[in-house]
């Protein structure tokens, strides 16, 4: 299996200038055996493989959140696994997030709602001393209010299991 490491967000990255001010932020990494795909068939391949309980705990989040009246997202899988990655441009749905960027190297998808705005990076980078491809999965979270405070309580600890299962799952 191989190794999924917490790690800093990525010096340089997009999604590092959006650190300012988060509420929430992490990062993981990972080493995959083939290095050739662009990000954003990083992150297409890490929802077609979401395990069925990160399926089944969106499910339950969006039957939670209806009640907030905030927004159903469906599933991190929930999109057309035969579209070409280079069909997908800047505004495109790709599951639960929007393409918000789209670069060989990085690609930005997120996510806003009254409660929060969610900005996750898909980060392709060369290991300088093994010379890997090393995908670094980073995510930050600024939230707007109380509700998006409280949002966060439960979703905090659960998002450390899911990045790094999905991780796995894609590699």
């Amino acid at each position: 299996m191989m190794q999924v490491k917490t790690c800093p967000v990525p010096e340089g990255s997009l999604i590092a200038h959006r650190l300012p001010g988060a509420y929430f932020y992490d990062a993981w990494s990972l080493e995959p055996n083939d290095g050739g795909l662009c990000a954003l068939a990083y992150f297409l391949r890490a929802a077609q493989t979401t395990p069925t309980w990160i399926n089944l705990l969106m499910s339950l989040r969006n039957q939670v959140v209806a009640h907030l009246g905030l927004k159903d997202l469906g599933h991190l899988n929930g999109f057309d696994a035969d579209k070409p990655v280079d069909h997908y441009k800047t505004g495109c749905r790709v599951g639960i997030f929007t393409l918000l960027e789209n670069h060989s190297d990085e690609a930005l998808l997120g996510d806003s709602d009254k409660h929060l705005d969610v900005v996750l990076s898909v980060h392709k980078a060369k290991n300088s001393k093994t010379q890997r491809c090393v995908i670094t999965v980073s995510t930050v979270v600024h939230t707007h209010n109380l509700l998006g405070r409280l949002y966060m309580l439960p979703v905090a600890p659960v998002h450390k299991l899911i990045v790094p299962s999905m991780l796995r799952a894609a590699a």
